[in-house]
């Protein structure tokens, strides 16, 4: 579960984090440490109300759990890469699978965090992301 935000370098405000994440309170609690930084944040459910519901080229940076129903969030990551969307997705799991950092590095996922995990821990992939992040 994200921890507080204390130590957080503040990016601007006008960026824009989406948390995708089938399990409410992790979403919610994410969310809120995004928010309590500064940060602009939308949550999703599942994979698919994102493509449905987002206009994903506005989106600076995804954090997406992996295993959910539908659409998981590798799918996703290779559905923006077929549509030609470059945003650094962050993928967060309580999965074990020795498999999961290489299946997130073949698709080209920025960072895996594994559940639970210390807030610091994601605002700092998140600085670094969207730090690394080719202008327009």
């Amino acid at each position: 579960m994200p921890g507080n935000a204390e130590k957080a370098t503040l990016m601007p405000r006008n960026v824009h984090i989406v948390i995708i994440d089938d399990d409410h309170s992790f979403r919610v609690a994410t969310e809120w440490l995004m928010k309590s930084i500064g940060f602009d944040v939308a949550g999703y459910e599942s994979a698919q109300s994102f493509l449905e519901g987002c206009p994903k080229r506005d989106t600076d940076c995804i954090i997406s759990d992996i295993n959910m129903p539908g659409m998981t969030g590798i799918e996703l990551k290779q559905r923006l890469n077929e549509e030609r969307i470059e945003v650094p997705v962050i993928f967060v799991s309580a999965q074990t699978d020795p498999n999961l950092p290489r299946r997130v590095i073949e698709c080209g996922g920025y960072a895996l965090l594994q559940k639970p995990f210390h807030g610091q821990n994601l605002i700092d992939a998140i600085n670094q992301a969207i730090g690394n992040r080719s202008p327009g």
